[in-house]
């Protein structure tokens, strides 16, 4: 009888985008793979990855486990019925209740740390209850995957786990195909710095914004692109902007890669991260990064070689990096979106990080 894994993840966007390649080499090692995730945006293309869905609706947001008891139950019922050989949790939900049950009922079980997220940034009840229950968690787990050493590092230090399950990947890796290198362009008139992500504090927008217009008023040729939905607050600022000619906002885009090779450099002030899909992409097509000094960023840069990094939190040392950036010549630009490529060939390609995975689980 075929094998089966089951993987419950909180949306299906993230998850085709991201873990495509690994889901494909479970099944051509003869795994059937159920998936479990609300039905968003990527359920068609999951179906053609060749896994069974099942539809399990997830609130993303906060953590109140009387609310989200249904998910348990959900959860204990499904794995019931599916009987899976090996469960596979991404993000905090799946991972903690889909834990829960997995662990209550013997069923092996492996869980992925994708960044830690607001929870683990301030001190309080929601952060104790949170260890506690990875505590819990992980007492039986098989493998923890990190996609960076300093999430790795908290849950040894607050004694979540033993470092001998513990597993460091370099993120989710990057598609070198599907990010292609593309030439560096040559049209220099203005100067297009590129963000993609959620407009939100916590990605380091206001320090961004505010690093653009001052360049802009200085007499700096720049621009800033923007790829990616805002949260409301936000909507007056960036009509302002727009008006100026300071920023040219698109909103979501499933495609960013257009832009991407319309761009000069990719600027990610963010204030936490897992490891930063938005980085290895635009350095996989080789353009040169600006990203936060912290870890889940700096990882996929080599200091004045691919790119620069700046202090978090700080409009000022973001201002700072950019400038130089501007400052430097075409072909040392140039330079450095190829040595960015280089970089994601050698450390993370895709190809290596699914071997690396399936290494630790099958």
């Amino acid at each position: 009888m075929m094998k089966k894994i089951l993987i419950l993840a909180n949306n299906s966007g993230g998850l085709y985008r991201f873990r495509k390649e690994l889901m494909q080499k479970m099944i051509e090692e003869g795994y059937q793979v159920y998936v479990s995730t609300p039905f968003d945006d990527k359920i068609k293309e999951l179906k053609e990855v060749g896994v069974s869905l099942i539809e399990t609706p997830i609130n993303r947001r906060g953590m109140n486990p009387i609310k989200d008891f249904g998910l348990l139950i959900t959860y204990f019922k499904m794995i019931k019925k599916v009987k899976p050989d090996l469960i596979v949790t991404y993000t905090i939900k799946p991972n903690l209740y889909g834990g829960t049950v997995a662990k209550l009922l013997r069923k092996q079980y492996v869980i992925n740390i994708t960044g830690l997220g607001t929870a683990f940034q301030n001190d309080g009840f929601l952060k104790k209850m949170i260890i506690t229950w990875y505590k819990f968690v992980c007492k039986k787990v098989k493998v923890v995957f990190f996609e960076n050493i300093e999430n790795k590092e908290i849950f040894i230090s607050n004694k979540i786990l033993n470092e001998d399950r513990c597993v460091c990947l370099n993120g989710a890796g990057v598609n070198l195909e599907d990010f292609p290198f593309k030439q560096y362009p040559e049209n220099e008139d203005v100067l297009h710095f590129l963000f993609i992500g959620r407009i939100m504090k916590e990605k380091g927008i206001e320090e961004l914004f505010y690093a653009t217009n001052r360049l802009a008023n200085e007499g700096y040729k720049v621009v800033l692109d923007i790829l990616g939905g805002y949260e409301d607050n936000y909507k007056e600022k960036i009509d302002e902007y727009v008006s100026k000619g300071i920023i040219n906002y698109y909103g979501y885009q499933s495609d960013v890669r257009p832009f991407i090779e319309k761009a000069h450099c990719f600027v990610l002030p963010s204030y936490h991260e897992g490891m930063a899909n938005t980085l290895l992409e635009n350095a996989s097509m080789g353009r040169p990064l600006i990203t936060s000094n912290i870890h889940g960023c700096l990882e996929a840069v080599e200091y004045s070689v691919t790119g620069f990094l700046c202090k978090k939190n700080n409009s000022d040392d973001l201002y700072r990096v950019m400038k130089k950036f501007i400052n430097l010549s075409y072909d040392e630009r140039k330079t450095m979106g190829v040595s960015g490529r280089k970089r994601m060939e050698e450390i993370f390609d895709k190809k290596k990080v699914v071997e690396d995975t399936i290494k630790h689980i099958l």
